[in-house]
């Protein structure tokens, strides 16, 4: 992924992305293309007046532009500005409390993900039984550790094709990977934990 398809947060942009709506609507954005404000509030049951205000708070803040190619005149068409969304620890300890809200955006928007793969999970053909599973580990790791694990991991996702890239091979479906790394700090620990490198939502900030 190019670095002009990705988007770093800064203390700044934060402002502009901690809500779980807009969270959403740059989601929907990012992984069904540009739409319009009254299409978006169908989507997530809020008014177009609601999908509007959020969606100029959005531009204001670079994550969102018009889709000028698109529409009559008579509605705004908007589309995503980046395909993902990065975190550096050094803007999310700048604005914690705009962090927070984000990332528990995030991870709400991965969570209903998950819930809709279940429902629909019983009806996946039985080709695809051995790609998919919900995995949980805990294991003991020092914050270098961690880090390389992240990074590796975040390596090893990288190196398979995105959803938008083209050409696209015979029987290739929409694939969705979190990557979650949680350091649960001990009360007698004197570490400060480190905030995540990378949010991608969903998506998967990144889709």
């Amino acid at each position: 992924m190019t670095e002009e398809s990705r988007i770093h947060l800064s203390a700044q942009t934060l402002k502009g992305i901690a809500h779980p709506i807009r969270v959403r609507l740059l989601g929907l954005l990012r992984s069904e293309g540009p739409s319009t404000a009254t299409k978006l509030a169908e989507r997530i049951g809020q008014s177009s007046g609601v999908t509007s205000y959020h969606l100029r708070q959005l531009a204001q803040y670079g994550f969102v532009e018009e889709a000028a190619d698109l529409g009559t005149g008579r509605e705004r068409w908007w589309q995503a500005s980046h395909r993902s969304t990065t975190l550096d620890a050094p803007a999310a300890r700048e604005a914690p409390v705009e962090t927070e809200i984000y990332m528990r955006a995030v991870a709400t928007t991965s969570a209903e993900r998950v819930d809709r793969w279940l429902g629909e999970a019983t009806s996946i053909p039985s080709d695809w039984d051995d790609s998919m599973g919900l995995n949980d580990y805990a294991l003991l790791l020092t914050p270098q550790e961690a880090a390389e694990l992240l990074a590796k991991l975040n390596e090893i996702v990288q190196t398979y094709r995105a959803y938008y890239e083209r050409p696209v091979p015979e029987g290739a479906e929409r694939v969705e990977v979190q990557v979650n790394v949680m350091p649960f700090l001990s009360r007698t620990s004197n570490s400060s934990p480190a905030a995540p490198a990378e949010k991608t939502a969903t998506p998967t900030e990144e889709n």
